[in-house]
């Protein structure tokens, strides 16, 4: 790249960040991320309560214990391993009851959690919502039926396919050298899930409609912000952080809270930097109008 177009490639992208950042103020983003960081915090038990439901229906015994060390794999231990424990405590009452009225307000406070995004989002995108409430609603608990299926099918992947791997490895020795690609590629696959569920929720969510390239550069940003953060929050809670001596019994339900504040912080700059960009690219495109009029 040549030093000018570098420059002028640097400037572009410290105008996007100075505008991405100056609107997530103005947008209440820290106060919107409290919001949805204490509505995914209350969606997790009921989601998992539905998914618990869902897998007695159809005889997956205890697939939903694995659901949700799965689902806080990625997280920092310090982080997790209080909010497993909670879950699996919820989560030894048998639940084979799909139907029942405690699935059903599982599945609606859970979708109060893709509610939280939704409203989210439309603030970073400066979108003013006008779809009919029953329409999102119905939608917010699709994506939860969606995402609990999708769940199910990851515990399927990462945790049931090796015995079937192991299975075929008995009966067919020969398929030995492909088993390593195998693996590869289902952990790729779980792994994706997560992308995918990104780019459906800018997607889907807010009110407008963007395309492709409008998404991808917010998902990437979210994705590098949850690594580095992820990372960094871990590290402070092993050296540093003593939430014990401040919060009690409640410091494993504080810390897995002030994660998920982090992280909503990092997927709400994923949607103004979309937005900043597309207003950037709207800037220089009447700009080159005007020039050519000229």
């Amino acid at each position: 790249m040549k030093p000018m177009s570098l420059y002028l490639f640097a400037k572009a992208s410290l105008a996007v960040l100075k505008d991405a950042i100056g609107h997530f103020s103005r947008d209440d983003g820290f106060a919107m991320a409290s919001h949805v960081a204490l509505s995914g915090l209350l969606a997790i038990f009921p989601l998992l309560i539905f998914i618990a439901s869902l897998a007695g229906f159809f005889g997956m015994v205890g697939a939903a214990d694995t659901v949700s060390e799965l689902v806080f794999d990625a997280w920092p231990k310090t982080v997790a391993a209080p909010v497993v424990r909670e879950i699996e405590n919820v989560l030894t009452v048998p639940r084979s009851d799909l139907l029942t009225f405690g699935a059903v307000a599982a599945l609606w406070f859970a979708s109060n959690g893709v509610e939280a995004l939704r409203t989210a989002l439309n603030r970073a995108y400066r979108q003013i919502e006008k779809r009919s409430f029953i329409l999102l609603r119905i939608q917010s608990l699709a994506l939860v039926i969606l995402g609990a299926v999708i769940l199910l099918a990851y515990t399927f992947l990462v945790v049931l396919a090796p015995l079937g791997i192991e299975a075929l490895r008995g009966f067919v020795p020969q398929v030995e050298p492909f088993l390593l690609s195998i693996n590869i590629a289902r952990y790729t696959l779980a792994g994706s899930l997560l992308i995918v569920g990104l780019f459906m929720t800018h997607w889907l969510l807010p009110s407008g409609k963007r395309s492709f390239s409008d998404i991808w550069p917010g998902v990437i940003a979210t994705l590098l912000l949850w690594i580095v953060s992820g990372s960094a929050f871990g590290a402070y809670l092993a050296r540093f952080a003593n939430y014990v001596s401040t919060y009690g019994g409640l410091a494993g339900i504080m810390t897995a809270l002030i994660f998920l504040y982090i992280c909503s912080l990092a997927f709400i700059l994923g949607g103004e930097l979309n937005a900043a960009i597309a207003r950037q690219r709207a800037f220089r495109d009447r700009q080159l109008g005007r020039q050519q009029q000229a």
